[in-house]
């Protein structure tokens, strides 16, 4: 049976809903989401792991605030990675904790 995992990536147009897609291969099933900022990533990690993801890894564009906001709103069944990045070169070289952290 192939591992369910997604990737979610910080875009700041990018729609949560629509800006997704899912490759499937013999190991893994990945699905890539596209989220605008840190509240559509806790709605689409939560949404994920209803539909049975046990994996997330989240872009570098999460800081480490990003990062548990994530954490916290899922089951300790779903394992949690990041790329990190200390800037983010797609997020005019900042971290998301500048831009989105609550």
């Amino acid at each position: 049976m192939a591992l369910e995992a997604a990737f979610i990536f910080l875009a700041p147009e990018a729609d949560y809903q629509k800006d997704r897609s899912t490759i499937h291969t013999p190991q893994v099933n990945l699905t890539t989401v596209g989220v605008k900022d840190y509240v559509d990533a806790v709605k689409a990690a939560t949404e994920l792991e209803k539909e049975g993801i046990k994996a997330i890894e989240l872009c570098g564009g999460f800081g480490v605030e990003g990062t548990a906001m994530i954490k916290r709103v899922l089951s300790k069944d779903v394992a949690v990675g990041v790329v990190r990045f200390d800037i983010h070169p797609g997020l005019d070289n900042k971290s998301g904790d500048d831009l989105f952290a609550l």
